[in-house]
């Protein structure tokens, strides 16, 4: 797969110099080409058009959200053990291009969908997915925009954010990333057949992944050992939705 196959190329120069600061940057790239190609050699309906633009329009404002990031600060600290084995850096690398594939597995399967799949054009299923997708990325750029702003600003420095979308929930761009690629499934899987519905492990992995491995758990363990003793910390875990706002239901 073409997705492998960048990442293993990067991972190579990355594990040369020691660097980890282009594997986000890296993973958008995959998304933007692997997008690109499919819609390439597909029908481009209006339907296909949309969708597809979506994904290109997502992945190019978290690549460079990383990539500015990771260059200020210099390292991702995600990888400052990793990184000492080649073995463990591979396998990032590889798990980079996986997470491409699979996630964009909804919009893989539309693309290929043939012209008589895709009438109507664009239905309810299509404006509800997108308008899911809409919120979804509205709430990721927004909470990445308030939380870099809150970190810029020096008498923050040490706090921890609770205000605007972080009022509403302690993970507000974590939540967008669940919603949007969510209804990007929902969307597609209008014109879907069969086998096609494998690509609901889009948002399960997503919303798997990001619950349980390299997100919530992650950030929660760092939290706790920088703010778990404060008060305040302890009360906006306490009343905060962990993740879906207004709901204290962990989704």
């Amino acid at each position: 797969m073409m997705d492998i196959g960048i990442n293993w190329g990067a991972f190579v120069v990355a594990n040369h110099f020691q660097t980890d600061k282009f594997y986000d940057l890296t993973g958008s790239l995959t998304f933007l080409g692997t997008a690109f190609l499919s819609y390439k050699w597909s029908h481009q309906t209006p339907t296909q058009t949309v969708q597809t633009g979506m994904v290109m329009a997502w992945a190019s404002r978290l690549g460079l959200f990383l990539f500015t990031r990771v260059m200020k600060d210099g390292k991702d600290s995600r990888f400052d053990e990793i990184k000492q084995s080649p073995s463990r850096f591979f396998v990032a690398w590889t798990l980079q291009g996986l997470w491409v594939f699979i996630t964009l597995l909804p919009t893989l399967m539309l693309n290929e969908s043939s012209p008589r799949a895709l009438r109507p054009p664009i239905g309810w299923q299509s404006y509800l997915g997108w308008s899911m997708w809409t919120l979804g990325f509205l709430f990721e750029v927004v909470a990445d925009w308030q939380k870099s702003t809150f970190k810029a600003d020096p008498a923050n420095k040490g706090q921890f954010i609770n205000t605007g979308l972080w009022s509403l929930s302690q993970h507000p761009n974590y939540f967008g990333e669940i919603l949007l690629w969510s209804g990007l499934f929902v969307a597609a899987s209008s014109v879907f057949r069969g086998s096609q519905y494998l690509a609901v492990l889009s948002p399960v992995f997503i919303h798997l992944l990001i619950t349980r491995v390299s997100g919530i758990p992650m950030l929660k363990e760092a939290g706790m050992k920088r703010w778990g003793d404060v008060p305040e910390y302890k009360e906006y875990l306490k009343n905060t939705p962990e993740l879906v706002p207004f709901t204290k239901k962990f989704w």
